[in-house]
């Protein structure tokens, strides 16, 4: 599907518009919010997988070994 020029006039002015008002005209990407983010939710995620995953295989070493 290909944009009218109506469509792409109008884009243009909202992009003149917004750096007229100092705002970023330009939506940050995928990789810049995910730097923005906080790296501690995956580490809770990282610990409760592993406390997990652990007492999973103390139980079997348990239940064969002893």
């Amino acid at each position: 599907m290909s944009t009218t020029s109506r469509e792409m006039r109008q884009k243009s002015n909202q992009f003149a518009a917004k750096a007229r008002a100092g705002k970023n005209p330009i939506n940050p990407s995928r990789k810049e919010k995910l730097a923005k983010q906080s790296p501690i939710g995956l580490w809770a995620l990282g610990i409760v997988l592993f406390v997990v995953v652990g007492g999973v295989f103390f139980e079997l070493f348990k239940v064969i070994f002893l």
